[in-house]
């Protein structure tokens, strides 16, 4: 065994925590922009699927900020950080292709549902608890009212969100767990 041999089984993740793994990446996720994006896209692909380069990339700047995969030549970061996380997901058994069907556009892992079965109970969750009288209500406000309804709610989530974050990992600025909230909201 050489040395490189005993590196990658001293390294190995299944001999390592979960928790301890997951904060180190996030520590290296603040550090090295190119490693927070494609852990942003991993995320993103893990939980959605059929999303063009055009989405994936609107979505990781909401997350990172607008120009994090560079200027002029920010297609070829985005494409460098693709074959990544196709090859860390590929690592871990699963394909990441993309379809060019008119009906299903996009990046998605081959043989998996349109969205992870985690997201998809959520939403179904979510959709069992329409009242159909309050759906009324709203339909009667004024397109303001209803935005700025809108908006509170989605305020609100986020701050509840926030709050949970910092109480879960309390070395969180205040700011960076807003940012954080923002990231989940939008996977």
């Amino acid at each position: 065994m050489d040395r490189n041999d005993h590196l990658a089984e001293f390294t190995h993740p299944a001999s390592l925590p979960e928790k301890a793994q997951q904060t180190l990446l996030q520590d290296a996720a603040t550090r090295d922009r190119t490693t927070a994006r494609r852990l942003c896209l991993l995320r993103i692909l893990w939980f959605e699927r059929y999303l063009t380069r055009t989405g994936l990339v609107a979505r990781v700047e909401g997350i990172l900020g607008k120009g994090c995969f560079g200027g002029a030549a920010w297609e070829d970061t985005f494409y460098r950080d693709i074959r990544v996380v196709k090859q860390a997901l590929r690592a871990a058994g699963y394909e990441l292709t993309y379809s060019r069907s008119r009906s299903r556009l996009g990046y998605y892992l081959r043989g998996q549902p349109g969205l992870h079965p985690e997201l998809a109970r959520v939403l179904d969750g979510s959709i069992a608890e329409v009242d159909g009288a309050q759906i009324a209500i709203v339909r009667r406000l004024k397109a303001t009212d209803r935005f700025r309804q809108g908006f509170s709610i989605s305020d609100t989530a986020s701050q509840a969100v926030a709050f949970r974050l910092r109480q879960r990992e309390p070395g969180l600025t205040p700011a960076e767990a807003r940012r954080l909230s923002r990231a989940y909201g939008r996977k």
